[in-house]
This record gives structure tokens, sequence and C-alpha cells, in this order.
């Protein structure tokens, strides 16, 4: 760029006075940076090796070898910067400015014309082309200076430099720099200088205290019993001493004299150094406390008796781990009928007690989280006791609570005798006959309704005989007393939760009833005994679905899910008010009213069962058949997940069975029975009904299934079997993913999206799978679940816009016209039914769910006996979530 006396040239320039004078700046420290980078790098070394105190370990030749060294190349690398660099100019400044800006202005606006001067329309050009560079220019900034020397420095020295630097400032000391001009060849320097001494405190590694510099500390300190105290002399031998009472030591005390000393602090007292000066402490050794734990209130119990029992723990230095231990009260036993015999011996119940991932674990409050219903102590009383520990092994314990072990309760009388003969079978063997004899009586010639369905009665008399069998023969063993225990269970909670389909035939059944009784003129008692037996009725109905939502919880993410909770909460609400609309009708005399309101009572339920189908079946809705296929893909994928993880635990624990390590819980709730688990005998391929794998099961007798395979059949082409059936699970969701509805939108294509991301996921997983490599496998399967979940909210979100878009469609088809309006016969929003997840995610119960499947997967992250790559995982979820 020409010099130039163009007066709008320096009028810009001037304007621009701060912009190029921070551009010149970064000129500067750009050739700086690049000319002297290595010797403040060679200075920075220096620096963090002498604050460590490197040169008080080394001999003194090498020490001062490596300081010539360092002298020689810090003065070259200062040479060398020096002629590297050059100084910038002004019109570099402008240049560097000018280059970043588009059609360079301000070269422009420095330039003369040429040719055309005395041309009036060259010159209005020129003039017109010169004011639009000058407003171009007008917007210039200060240009960033390249301070980048990863091509000069492909190895990083200079970063190492700086790590060694910060390295030394929280470690080191200053003061150990100054030792270094003490040190020379023969010390002679030092003994010039006068003897001289340093030393340093370390507390235990488990206290996370800081080291303390002897040399900074006053008259009295305190540190912790264990803190390792060493001291070096340096000068004349004999010329420093030290004595101290902190150590306690009687036997190989080494002589007072000598130039490094190291022992342990175990008690109060004194540390002198005596020589040139020297000093004296008194130190007061701080003894590590044991632990303390204690049982707060609060107990919880859910419905299906998981407990949330939550305590508190401290430590001076942190809880390292803990257990809850349960113990029989038998003191506190009411031994009565069953509980009379003398029980047999069983071990205490002891769960690992779940600590903080991140934070203090001095002192913190945390919820065992745990299900007993299954424990022969369930219900009874038990003495819980905490007992935590510290990185010492100190132990301390809570003081013992008595309760009764939180447990599921059977309201049905049925499953609770059930229940109860279970807990006597197990108290001891000796009550078998007492057990089969109850068994016997209260299943002889059963009245109609005890028993909700003939299965139910069936398998009462298979326990039965085969618990006979077993008293004939005397060869009631643990294990044929654990199998019968677990059919007992299966029983009682068939018995308690029954039917959801039989539930609602038995409402319907009460309603025909009813109204068959209205039209007929019975009594006033007939009708209130109708009235009541409906109400009954109705209540077991929305019970039945109160428990099957809570049950289906790990499904909260689906659109049934949240169908189901909408559709609970309005029932119970809507059916209340009918049936005591209709009560109210009948106790004034209204009988045709209150037969109107019955049968407009019959039409909703009709609704609801139509909408139950149309939910259940897929009915002729495709978006809504796609979103049951998705589910249940999904519900196949988390299956082949849970497998794959149980197999990646096994491999680190061989000691377990398959499927059977405590804690882990797959989809079906038992001790490591996932979906797939529990189908792997049956052949289920992904994608099948589950249903289809039931019926096979009922033709087994109570306490047999898969769990009585062995370990070496259950691993046996284990690997293999999971990636076929992964690559199954991918060329069904290809298919169902072709199929979709054609749905527009935004919302229609992040499905779309999501769930060829979900493809791309399972092709990883199945690949993963058949290199035996089952930590990637499992992280692409989560993937693939991920993505599952996003596609099914956005193919809801779209169907849901269609819906509004398209009113005559849908769910609008099972309503009356002109009765309900926007809402469908239970009065929700067919945005609902269509899969709207805003209605479902703002719902308490989906952030009570996350809670606690976030509770549990802290549970478990805080068990150190589990495998070290489980834990890994335990720990990646919760950084995600």
């Amino acid at each position: 760029m020409a010099q130039s006396d163009n007066t709008t040239f320096n009028k810009v320039i001037q304007r621009l006075k701060r912009p190029l004078m921070l551009t010149w700046a970064g000129l500067i420290a750009e050739r700086l940076v690049r000319a002297f980078w290595p010797l403040w790098s060679v200075v920075i070394a220096v620096c963090a090796a002498l604050m460590l105190g490197l040169h008080d370990l080394a001999p003194v030749e090498i020490v001062w070898t490596l300081a010539i060294v360092s002298g020689l190349a810090a003065l070259g690398f200062a040479v060398h910067g020096a002629r590297r660099f050059d100084w910038p100019s002004r019109e570099e400044a402008i240049r560097r400015m000018d280059g970043v800006l588009p059609g360079h202005p301000l070269a422009t606006l420095a330039d003369r014309q040429a040719i055309g001067g005395g041309d009036t329309g060259s010159q209005a050009l020129w003039r017109a082309h010169i004011a639009r560079m000058e407003a171009r220019a007008a917007g210039a900034k200060a240009v960033e200076p390249d301070l980048r020397l990863s091509r000069r420095d492909p190895f990083g020295l200079r970063y190492v430099a700086l790590l060694a630097l910060v390295v030394a400032v929280l470690f080191g000391s200053v003061w150990r720099a100054g030792t270094v001009s003490q040190m020379a060849p023969g010390s002679g320097a030092a003994l010039a200088s006068g003897p001289t001494w340093e030393g340093w405190i370390e507390p235990p590694a488990y206290t996370e205290l800081p080291s303390l510099y002897l040399n900074d500390q006053d008259g009295a300190f305190s540190a912790p019993e264990g803190s390792l105290v060493t001291l070096r002399f340096y000068g004349e031998v004999g010329a420093l001493s030290m004595t101290e009472t902190v150590s306690g030591r009687t036997e190989d005390v080494p002589p007072a004299t000598d130039t490094e000393q190291s022992f342990e602090i175990t008690q109060d007292g004194t540390l002198r150094i005596d020589g040139p000066g020297g000093e004296e402490w008194t130190i007061t050794a701080l003894p590590d406390a044991p632990p303390e734990a204690s049982i707060s209130e609060g107990l919880e119990v859910t419905f299906d008796g998981q407990m949330s029992q939550p305590f508190a723990a401290s430590d001076d230095h942190g809880v390292a781990g803990g257990t809850a231990t349960f113990e029989l009260a038998l003191d506190e036993v009411d031994r009565r009928h069953g509980l009379t015999a003398e029980p047999d011996a069983r071990e205490p119940i002891v769960l690992d007690l779940p600590l903080p991932i991140t934070g203090d674990r001095a002192d913190f409050t945390e919820t065992l989280i745990e299900n007993l219903s299954e424990h022969p102590w369930a219900h009874l009383p038990v003495r819980l006791t905490l007992t935590v520990r510290d990185e010492r092994d100190q132990t301390g314990q809570s003081a013992p609570v008595v309760m009764d072990l939180p447990a599921r309760r059977f309201f049905d009388p049925m499953a609770a005798s059930v229940i109860e003969q279970r807990r006597d079978l197990l108290w001891a063997k000796s009550n078998a006959r007492r057990v089969s004899q109850m068994l016997r009586a209260v299943s002889h010639n059963p009245e109609d309704g005890l028993f909700k369905s003939e299965t139910a009665y069936l398998k009462l008399r298979v326990i039965l005989r085969r618990l006979e069998t077993f008293i004939d023969h005397d060869s009631l063993t643990d294990e044929t007393q654990e199998d019968l225990a677990q059919a007992l269970w299966d029983l009682a909670v068939l018995l308690e939760d029954g039917d959801i389909g039989d539930a609602l035939e038995r409402m319907r059944a009460a309603q025909e009833r009813l109204s068959e009784a209205m039209r007929n003129g019975a009594s006033e008692e007939e009708i209130a005994r109708l009235m009541q037996e409906l109400r009954d009725a109705t209540q077991d109905y929305l019970r039945q679905k109160s428990q099957m939502a809570q049950r289906e919880g790990d499904q909260a993410d689906e659109p049934d899910r949240g169908q189901s909770e909408n559709m609970q909460t309005l029932t119970d609400q809507d059916l209340q008010d009918m049936m005591d609309r209709i009560q109210e009708l009948m106790e004034q005399g209204r009988f045709a009213e209150a037969q109107q309101a019955l049968e407009e009572f019959q039409q909703m339920m009709e609704n609801l069962r139509v909408t139950e189908g149309q939910q259940g079946q897929g009915g002729d809705n495709p978006g809504q058949q796609a979103m049951e296929g998705l589910a249940e893909t999904l519900r196949d994928q988390q299956g082949l997940s849970d497998e794959a993880f149980r197999d990646l635990q096994e491999q680190f624990n061989p000691g377990a069975q398959a499927g059977e390590s405590q804690g882990n819980e797959g989809r079906n709730g038992g001790q490591g029975q996932g979906q797939q688990h529990s189908q792997q005998g049956q052949g289920q391929q992904p994608g099948q009904q589950q249903g289809q794998g039931q019926g096979q099961q009922q033709g087994q007798q109570p306490g047999q299934g898969q769990g009585n395979q062995s370990a070496e059949g259950q691993q046996g082409g284990q690997a293999g079997n999971l990636s076929e059936r992964q690559e199954a699970l991918r060329r069904e969701l290809e298919r169902q993913r072709q199929g979709l509805p054609n749905v527009g939108g935004q919302a229609g294509e992040d499905a779309r999206e999501a769930l060829d991301r979900a493809g791309r996921a399972m092709e990883g997983a199945e690949e993963a799978l058949r290199g035996d490599d089952l930590p990637e496998a499992i992280d692409r399967q989560a993937e693939a679940m991920d993505a599952l979940r996003d596609g099914m909210r956005s193919l809801g979100e779209a169907l849901a816009e269609n819906s509004q878009s398209q009113p005559g469609q849908g769910q609008a088809q099972s309503q009356t016209p002109g009765q309900f309006g926007e809402q469908d016969p239970l009065g929700r929003s067919q945005r609902g039914l269509a899969g709207d997840q805003g209605e479902f995610t703002a719902r308490e119960d989906v952030y009570r769910r996350a809670g606690e499947l976030l509770d549990e997967i802290r549970r478990r992250s805080g068990d150190t006996a589990r495998p070290d790559v489980e834990l890994d995982y335990l720990r990646r979820l919760l950084d995600r979530f």
C-alpha cells in the first residue's frame, strides 16, 4: 500500500484509531509469543522444579549440571527469539485490519484515480466507489491476534511446563526455591551459610487434607492421627538434632542427628529442633472419630410393598460404606396360630446402604429403597440396625429400631389367607401339615366369587397336592419349600389383582341387574343391594386400573401410559358422580330419571370398552397401530439391553448364576428376570406379543420355570443369539418405519428422523454383539431406546395435529354427536387420546416415577460389591440424567 495524502483515507484512519491500535497490539503479542515461547517454557519448567523441591532429591552435581543446561538453553532461546522478532509497523496493522474486510476498502481509499480524471462520468463513478468503500470501512473492528502455536510446538511442551507450574503452586512452596542457593559442588556453600532444615507433615490420604509445611507453622498446631512427619537437615552433620514425643516410639529409634527423619503422629506431644535456627512446636493429635448413623422418621411404603426408609450418616472424614441389617425380633412376635412353632433358622437381612454419588459424605441424608414383600418375615417385627464404616474400617451403629418389616398388603380375603399360610410354611417346615389342612379347608366347596377365576382355583389345588405329596414322602427340603412359597405368592397376587377384563365384565353385569330390577319394580331393599353391588364392582375395577398403572410405571414415556393415567383419574371422578346421582334419584322415587341416568352410565361404559379395545388392539386406526408397534419394539429392545447387561455382569462375576444376581431386577420384577430372560426358553422373538409366551407357562407346575436351567446352558451361544435377535428387531423397526402413517409437519419429520437414528443405533449394537463387545452394545442399545422414545413422542404430536385438522376421525367415532363436544365420553381431551405428551408429562406421577428410578440407580451405584463395569455403567447413567 503506497503512502497517500488522500484526505478521505486520513479521516477514515483517524476514526479507526482505537481498533487500529488494538490490531497493532495484537500483532506485537502474536510475534512475541511466536518468537519467545521456548524461552518462557524453559523458565516456567525451572521454576516449577524449584518450587517442588526436586533439587533436594538429586545429587548436587546433577542439579548444577541441569542448571547450567537450562541457563544455556534460556540464553539461546532468548537470542533466537530476539533475532526472529520483527516490530510491526502501522501499515502492517492497517493491512491486517483491511484483510478481513470485504473488498479491502482501506486499500481502495488510499488509491488515486489513474485514468479518466478529465471525464465527468468517470469522476462521478470513482466518487461513488470511494463513498461505498468509506461506508464499508466505517464498520471495521479490531482483528484478534493468532496466538496458536500448534505448528511450532506439536508436542505441547509449553502446556507441560504450565501444568508443572500449576502443580508446584498447589503442592509446593516458593520457599523451597531459595534452598538452591545453598547447594554447590562439595557442599562448600552450604557449610559457609550455616546449617538449615525443613519439614513437612502429610495427613493420611483418606482425610483429603493438604500437607503442612513445617517451616510455616507457629508454635502450636493440630494434625490428624497417623500424619507422616518428614524432616531434613542440611549443612554440617550433627549441627542440628531433633527431639519429639508425638510418635510414642520406644524401639528402633534412629539417632537424633540423622539428616533425614520420618515418623507418624500417634499422640499429643512436642517436636523440637535443636541447633542454629531451631524451633519447637506443640502438636495436638486429632483422633479419627468413628462414623455415626441414625434412622430417620418418615418411612413410606408403596402399594406393592416397596419401602423408602430415610437415614442419616456422618463421619469427620467421610463415610466409606454401610449396611442395613434386619433381624427377627422374636420376643415381639405374637406367637399364635402358625407362629407357635419354633422358627427355622434364617440369616438376617443385610442390605447395602446407598451413598451420595457426588458431594460430601461427611454428613448426609439418604433413603434406603427396597422391596422385601416376599421375605418370610414380611409384616413380622424386626430390629433394624444401620452400620456404617469409614476408610480406617472404624464402624458405628445406629440405635436398633423395632418395626414391622414393610411389605405389600393383601385386601382380598382369599389372597390374604394364602399369604398367611405362605408365611406359616416359611416360618417352619413343621407347619407344612397344618398349612395343607388350612388350604384344603378354605378351598373346599368355595362359594361363588371367592375365586376370581377357575385358573386361580386350579392353581391352589395343584399347590395343595404338591405340598401333601412332599409331606407324605417326608421330602420337604429347603428348595421345595422355596418353590411352594413362590407358587403361593404368585397365586395371592393373582387373587388380589385379578383380571382387569373380568372386573369390567362384573361391573357391566351389575349394571344390567340393577337396570332389570328397576324396570320390574323391585323392592327398595333389593335395589339398594344391587346398587351397592354396582358400587363395589366399580370400586374393584378402578382399584385394578390404578394398580395396573402403577405396575407399568416403567412405561411412563409411552403414550399408552399417559392414556391409562388420564383415563383412571377422570373415570374415578365421573363414575362416582354418576352413581351418586343414580342413588339420589332412586331415594327420591324418581325411577324414570334414575333409569335414564343408568342408561347413560351404561353408554359411558360401552364407550369406555370400545376405547380400551382400540387402545389394546389397535383397531382400524393406523396411527394407533404404529404407536403400539413402536411401544412393543421399545419393550423388546429394553429386554435385549437387560439381558446383555446381565451377561456382562456374569462375565465379571462368574460365581453368580445367570440372571440371579441380587438386586438385578429386569422388567419382570424378579431377581434377574428381564423380559427376554423370561421368554428365552419359550422361543419368543422380538416383536412377538407377550401373551403368546404366557400361555406356555400355564402348563408348568408352580415353582418350575427357566430358573431351573443350568448356567452353562444359558451361556451357550448367548452372544450369537443376542446379535441375531438384535438384527431381527432392527428389521422389524425398519418395517415399522416404512409403514408409518402419512403424517406431515415438523413433528412427522422428527419422528422419521428419530426412528432412523434408532435403526442406526441398533445396527451398531448388532455389530458390537457379534464382536462380543457387550459394553459398546449396551451403549448403542441405550441410544436406540432414547431415539425410539423421541420418535414415539414426535409421532404422537403429529397424530394429535392431524386429529385436530380432521375432527371426524380417530377417537371421535366412538362419541355421541353433539353430546361431548371436544371431549370423549369420559370427558378427556381428544388430544390426550391422540398421544399429546404435553398433558401427560405435567403429571406429578411422571416426576415421582423418575425420582424412584434415580433413587434405585443411586442405591445400586452405592453397592461396592458390584462389578466395576456395572458401577461404571451406573455412574454414566447418573452423569447423563
